[in-house]
């Protein structure tokens, strides 16, 4: 691939992300891409021979960016709430889940037409271009810290009950479901309620 055709795939790519952070998943048809990109409508499928594959190319990206705010937590990052105790230690596995939780309702909450194209699994080839290897992680992560937590519990099973819960957190609250039945201001203490229900308390 020239470094024209690799310059106007990337360009398709982040088009399209444009368009479903805008306008949400069902905008994302390849006439559209192609029309804001300024190439013909034919254009895309040089590059991505189907319309799932060029969904893939776009999702890639929200995970990336997802992964990338989680992997900074865990590095220790030291914003409040972040990865590291006041007095520089790390914070507990416990601590640090409970700060990946709420980056990923945030994402979910704050990016909602790609999030909502990043699970449709059904809609995407998620062994195109990457895209599992860059979602994947995520679950992984989540699954390592619980082990951690939770030595006595198979922790991928713990780990996708969570991932479905806040899951479920963000869309009912972003539908509004979750403030009119609970008459919560913040989704924080649901958050924190998932954690604890899989989790069992936060130790005193």
């Amino acid at each position: 691939m020239t470094e024209q055709e690799a310059g106007l795939r990337a360009r398709l790519v982040a088009v399209g992300v444009d368009l479903v952070t805008q306008e949400g998943a069902q905008a994302l048809s390849l006439r559209e891409i192609a029309r804001r990109a300024g190439v013909s409508h034919g254009a895309p499928r040089r590059y991505f021979p189907t319309h799932l594959e060029l969904l893939s190319a776009i999702a890639r990206e929200g995970f990336a960016e997802l992964g990338a705010e989680v992997a900074e937590e865990l590095r220790g990052g030291k914003e409040p709430g972040g990865g590291e105790e006041p007095d520089g230690r790390e914070a507990s596995p416990r601590a640090q889940l409970a700060a990946l939780a709420r980056i990923y309702v945030d994402f979910a909450l704050s990016h909602r037409g790609m999030y909502e194209l990043m699970f449709r699994h059904d809609l995407l080839e998620s062994n195109s271009l990457g895209l599992r290897e860059t979602s994947l992680p995520l679950f992984n992560s989540l699954a390592d810290l619980v082990s951690r937590v939770r030595p006595d519990m198979r922790a991928p099973d713990v780990a996708g009950a969570l991932w479905a819960n806040l899951h479920g957190i963000a869309q009912l609250w972003g539908w509004g479901s979750l403030q009119l039945a609970t008459g919560a201001d913040g989704v924080e203490p649901l958050v924190r309620a998932a954690l604890d229900a899989h989790l069992g308390p936060e130790p005193r």
